[in-house]
């Protein structure tokens, strides 16, 4: 049986994150394959494994290094499919691997989740084209919000402080009801592929650029200015057929780390920078578990388009035509 999944780490002393991720995968059922070769000591082995493992049906890559944490950009050298990268804390807080793994030039970008996250890996991609795994998705999901509810029992109402009102709106009493409102907005293209939200006008240039790649690789979609609320909810219940959720964030980073909790489809986050010059990666990348935001380089919505276009390529020759030869760049994109 060929593997859905591929995971290469750059060290065998990255085993630790890497069974966060066989932990997820085994828990949805998901076949995997798991590799040791790196980028700078071994970057024939990495080649060929890529190479052979796309040639034989590998669906997506996840690169798992430490420090330089060239292995995820090595990978997605070698193939269309989407790459994960996960950078590991070995030394400065990880923040050498993750910025090795997140600013990846264009066309060639890296899904890149939290410092150490092996646990926020491939499943919603996968999901798209898996009715089984996309249950499963929904299934984890719903235990990590049942965790949390949870946890006021178990953490808050044992509390007995003097001031402290324990059964002041009890959550395990609590009616969550889910709002079904739509987005009565203008410009919908309800049939999008690829939904781009933006959280403020200021970053529409970033979102002009992944409208722009996407244009020329033919995949519908629709964007929107909208930072948070009912309309923002609204919205996102609105676009039904979204396969994917483009958020473009300056400042708080709301409008990606809004979108995880309102979809189990892929998110890519692109982070930008502000007018005083602060960018928003950090906010952007590092999701807890089970919310995953795949994100790509600061201001680096080209690469948010071509990521979208290696997923929904999976099962899209044409797509899958448009994107090697863009890889290639036989194109001018």
């Amino acid at each position: 049986m060929t593997p859905k999944v591929m995971i290469i780490l750059g060290s065998g002393s990255d085993i630790a994150i890497a069974e966060k991720s066989m932990k997820i995968l085994e828990k949805l059922e998901i076949p995997y394959s798991l590799k040791i070769a790196s980028a700078h000591r071994t970057p024939d082995l990495v080649r060929e494994l890529v190479v052979q493992g796309t040639n034989a049906g590998i669906k997506v890559f996840i690169g798992i290094a430490g420090l330089a944490a060239h292995l995820p950009g090595a990978i997605a050298a070698y193939t269309h499919k989407p790459v994960i990268g996960v950078p590991v804390n070995v030394n400065v807080d990880g923040l050498d691997a993750l910025y090795s793994s997140v600013q990846m030039s264009y066309p060639s970008p890296v899904a890149t989740v939290g410092i150490d996250r092996g646990d926020n890996g491939a499943a919603q991609i996968l999901g798209l084209y898996d009715e089984e795994i996309r249950k499963k998705v929904l299934e984890l999901k719903e235990e990590y919000k049942q965790k949390v509810i949870k946890s006021n029992e178990e953490i808050v109402q044992k509390i007995d402080n003097p001031h402290i009102t324990n059964d002041f709106l009890r959550i395990k009493n609590l009616e969550l009801n889910e709002t079904t409102e739509e987005f009565n907005g203008s410009c919908i293209n309800k049939n999008a592929e690829v939904v781009i939200i933006v959280g403020r006008h200021t970053d529409l240039i970033t979102g002009k650029k992944v409208s722009v790649t996407l244009d020329r690789l033919k995949i519908p979609h629709d964007m929107q200015v909208i930072r948070s609320g009912k309309k923002f909810r609204a919205y996102v219940n609105t676009m039904k057929n979204a396969k994917i959720f483009i958020g473009i964030n300056s400042n708080s980073s709301q409008v990606s780390g809004g979108l995880v909790g309102l979809t189990e489809k892929p998110v890519i986050g692109v982070p930008c920078e502000n007018e005083l010059g602060n960018n928003y990666l950090l906010s952007t990348v590092n999701m807890p578990p089970g919310v995953p935001v795949a994100t790509v380089g600061v201001n680096n919505g080209r690469n948010a388009a071509v990521l979208s276009g290696e997923i929904l390529s999976i099962n899209n020759p044409v797509l899958l035509e448009l994107l090697e030869k863009l890889k290639n760049k036989k194109i001018n994109i």
